[in-house]
């Protein structure tokens, strides 16, 4: 199976390359710009189709949360109408598409974990631009299947992981919001799932919109204590964690509170359940430190 992803440096995309490279019967190649640029939908087609994948996996995306607010249009543009158009062009080479969505599709409202059949309201510019993506995709193709994930980390690219492993090497305390709750999800527990789901999909399996988060729920604040927890058994840089509120931090884009997702779902249909994210995020920090380590041994001194 040939697997087509949009996106070359994003974290799921180098998480498919990863995961793929120990599966010889699937071959993940990805595109990016200037070959493939989502803010420019002419490019879509040429590049997919010069590939003839068996499935795309649109994994590009614009997810400046703050930014999006000064520059809606961009993220629109990038979020909506290119997803929309890679999800047209997978629709003319008659193959399937695995799209990846947000948790910020949702207000935060709710008690408890979110459900697919919940309806959607976001409450910011990139939440609302990835909605609109998500009709864009349905409304493109049948065979489609949208995946929403949350709180995204890996050893690769930036994330809220590497992000306080950076902080705790200068501070010995870091502000973290306590008050809002989600799954942390690794990128690549999600590339796994989005294998087997991509195998399902060649087959005919069933289309439509997935929860697929890591397992158990935590706050910004005590996953941050996790990471420093971690990184400390490992030999890495720690620090204490000051609780704060969403309103303290003061984000330009409102977060929602709450965006839990349950994703039984996906595992009924494609038989994946995602790791704890304890476990998951404990590999990805030794991955981290000794990638950092490693960089250090190198650096001309």
């Amino acid at each position: 199976m040939r697997i087509a992803v949009t996106g070359t440096r994003g974290q799921v995309a180098l998480s498919l390359l990863e995961r793929a490279g120990a599966l010889p019967h699937i071959e993940v190649f990805t595109l990016g710009r200037p070959d493939l640029d989502l803010a420019r939908p002419e490019t879509i087609w040429p590049a997919l189709a010069s590939y003839s994948p068996d499935l795309v996996v649109s994994a590009a995306a614009y997810t400046a949360v703050d930014q999006a607010e000064d520059e809606p249009e961009l993220a629109y543009r990038i979020n909506a109408t290119g997803a929309g158009a890679v999800a047209g062009a997978a629709a003319r080479l008659g193959v399937p598409i695995i799209h990846l969505s947000t948790d910020y599709v949702f207000d935060g409202m709710k008690q408890g974990g979110y459900r697919e059949t919940d309806a959607p309201a976001p409450l910011n510019a990139y939440g609302a631009s990835k909605l609109a993506g998500e009709i864009a995709v349905a409304a493109a193709t049948p065979r489609h299947l949208i995946l929403r994930t949350s709180w995204v980390y890996s050893p690769f690219g930036t994330n809220f992981v590497k992000t306080m492993l950076r902080l705790a090497s200068t501070r010995k305390e870091i502000a973290v919001v306590a008050d809002q709750w989600g799954n942390p999800s690794s990128a690549l527990d999600i590339a796994d799932a989005v294998l087997q789901a991509a195998v399902a999909m060649g087959e005919g399996a069933a289309s439509g919109v997935y929860h697929l988060a890591g397992t158990g729920t935590t706050s910004w604040a005590d996953f941050a204590r996790q990471i420093f927890a971690s990184s400390r058994a490992h030999g890495g840089a720690w620090a204490e964690v000051r609780d704060i509120t969403a309103a303290e931090f003061a984000a330009q884009a409102p977060r929602p509170s709450n965006t839990q997702l349950f994703s039984a779902k996906f595992a009924a249909t494609f038989g994946w359940t995602m790791p704890h994210w304890q476990q998951s995020l404990n590999e990805a920090v030794r991955r981290i430190i000794q990638d950092d380590a490693g960089e250090h041994a190198l650096a001309p001194s």
